[in-house]
């Protein structure tokens, strides 16, 4: 009997998209507030192509917020790597918002 050879990578990548999509979206996961979620903020800022005051941002923390801030912003960056790199409208005002926000604290 014949060996029967299965092609794993189209389902590797419909797999992947979502899970992509889901770490781009992590933001919702954490309280408005903290510091990781306007490390998803600013991550997803630079990956809408908006202008970011990211240390406006870190300045308005206390030292101890500030390395949650970093290490959430690092890891945030690492996920989106391979991210999709594009906003819609409606997304790409919604996080400018959010990042205007952060940055009149």
């Amino acid at each position: 009997m014949p060996a029967v050879r299965v092609r794993a990578r189209p389902v590797l990548g419909a797999l992947a998209v979502p899970l992509l999509l889901a770490a781009c979206q992590g933001a919702s996961t954490y309280p408005p507030g903290s510091p990781e979620r306007a490390a998803a903020a600013v991550s997803r800022g630079y990956d809408c192509g908006l202008r970011v005051e990211r240390r406006r941002v870190v300045a308005t923390y206390r030292r101890e917020e500030r390395r949650r801030f970093l290490g959430a912003n690092q890891s945030f960056a690492v996920q989106s790597y391979n991210a999709p790199r594009a906003c819609g409208a409606a997304e790409r005002g919604r996080v400018a918002e959010e990042l205007r926000e952060l940055a009149r604290r």
